[in-house]
């Protein structure tokens, strides 16, 4: 099973930029985005064979997460059940048979770290949903989780400590999640691999440079941890600030 996840910075910008191609090419079963900035209304987007599913932000031209599937799902859901924190369209859930599957799209702290002290509040509250889904069948979370967990996931971690995505906070709530029972799936393949992102700035050529972090994740349960056999980067597909982020995974069932 194939899985993408691609942080697109604009649905109806990428879509100008290759993101059609990208996806009719790669194939994948499941095929994630984040920051849609959109209503499923404003874009006509539809795949031969996939089913799609969006949760777009009450601010519009803002978040939004989308889902395009070629299995049916059990169920789905919109949001953690939460009203604060279901305003903006940054989680769904999809469920099958032998896992959930959850497309999250963390908010960012911003400059000045003004919203960082809602994000510790959002980050235990993921975590809590994730948990209760866990008791039930193994968890896989896909998205732009904004915070490079280690000093590898950047290029600068020295003069970017305490800088959104870098901040010790933001860091011990990624080491929370993962003590609680998940798994980075790209750093338990690859457990030293440097100079491996997923974002770039738009400033300085940092991309053309590779001076980037590592902000895009698949996170799976524990017990699910053996099943992937894949993790890996497409830094050459450009369209967005991010690059696509995928893992191969074999059945979920124990």
């Amino acid at each position: 099973m194939k899985l993408i996840s691609w942080n697109v910075n604009g649905i109806r910008a990428c879509v100008n930029k290759g993101f059609k191609e990208f996806f009719e090419q790669t194939q994948a079963d499941i095929f994630c985005i984040q920051e849609t900035k959109c209503q499923p209304e404003q874009i006509d987007l539809a795949f031969e064979g996939y089913q799609s599913y969006w949760n777009s932000a009450e601010k519009k031209g803002y978040s939004g997460t989308a889902i395009f599937t070629k299995k049916k799902p059990i169920a789905v859901t919109y949001g953690i059940g939460i009203e604060e924190h279901d305003k903006e369209g940054r989680i769904i859930t999809l469920e099958f048979e032998d896992f959930y599957l959850v497309n999250n799209y963390t908010p960012n702290s911003k400059r000045g770290l003004e919203r960082l002290e809602y994000r510790q509040i959002w980050e235990d509250e993921i975590r809590k949903y994730l948990l209760d889904l866990n008791k039930n069948k193994p968890v896989i979370m896909c998205g732009d989780l904004n915070v490079a967990h280690q000093e590898i996931d950047l290029k600068n971690p020295k003069t970017n400590r305490g800088n959104a995505g870098f901040t010790d906070e933001e860091r011990e709530k990624m080491t929370q999640l993962l003590e609680a029972g998940f798994t980075d799936s790209f750093r338990y393949l690859y457990p030293e691999k440097e100079e491996a992102y997923s974002w770039w700035s738009y400033m300085g050529r940092a991309r053309e440079k590779n001076v980037g972090w590592r902000i895009d994740y698949f996170i799976v349960s524990n017990d699910g941890q053996n099943k992937i056999k894949e993790a890996m980067i497409y830094p050459e597909v450009m369209g967005s600030d991010h690059c696509p982020v995928r893992i191969r995974t074999c059945e979920m069932r124990q």
